[in-house]
């Protein structure tokens, strides 16, 4: 009986010593990428409002020193973007070129609002408290973006145009029934599903796992393919 006790309880320390567990560790940025998403789709809604077409052909320079705004880089990036797709060359110094365009911000930033259906926390007396009930809540975060533009010509300072202010909003709604959700809606969901999924029969190229570059070439195209060499992984994918 006494070997039989020991046998036992040697195997439960056994176990004991052998068990163990694991955890994950995650970590999150300093911005979620939700509010970031929200800005620049604010920013890329606002300059959808602003005809580039003008600048066609012209050597422009686009002055920022008047821009004060979280996400500058991207804001910046995007109207060169816009600026070259219109036919605009891009000038580094006033002096090389034709047009300046001066950006300036009146607002890029988000915002939140909540609001539910139920009844709120309610004290009672004698260290009695109703706890709060909800129903039905909202949870919703905005992205604001309000861009301020000008072009004048470089040498006479003159202006061209009048100019303008762009301003847009995205949205991201969360609503919460009887504490099940959360079920989405807004412009953001409306841009990540639009984003994310593939017309039927697109082609789209897929990256290869391996990078290969080829070097610029003077000469006619090669292979039938204009000079331009895949790595050996890229494919086209039906989808």
């Amino acid at each position: 009986m006494t070997c039989r006790m020991t046998s036992t309880v040697s195997a439960i320390l056994i176990c004991i010593l052998s068990a163990g567990c694991a955890s994950t560790v995650t970590s999150n940025t300093p911005r979620t990428a939700k509010e970031q998403m929200l800005l620049s789709n604010s920013v890329d809604q606002s300059l959808d409002k602003v005809d580039f077409t003008p600048l066609y052909g012209q050597r422009v320079l686009i002055d920022d020193k008047y821009l004060d705004c979280v996400d500058k880089q991207y804001l910046v990036g995007s109207i060169r973007h816009r600026a070259l797709r219109a036919g605009a060359i891009l000038a580094d110094k006033a002096e090389d070129a034709d047009l300046v365009m001066e950006v300036r911000s009146g607002g890029v930033g988000t915002d939140t609002a909540e609001s539910f259906v139920g009844t709120p926390e309610i004290a009672l007396p004698g260290m009695l408290t109703i706890p709060e009930i909800r129903l039905m809540e909202r949870k919703t975060q905005f992205g604001y973006s309000k861009i301020g533009l000008v072009t004048y010509d470089a040498k006479t300072k003159e202006s061209l145009g009048e100019g303008g202010v762009a301003l847009a909003r995205s949205d991201d709604s969360n609503w919460f029934v009887m504490g099940i959700g959360p079920f989405q809606n807004g412009t953001l969901k409306k841009d990540v599903t639009r984003a994310t999924t593939a017309t039927p029969g697109m082609q789209r190229r897929q990256l290869p796992s391996t990078v290969a570059f080829t070097p610029r070439s003077t000469g006619d195209a090669v292979g039938g393919q204009d000079g331009v060499h895949f790595a050996s992984e890229s494919r086209e994918v039906r989808q």
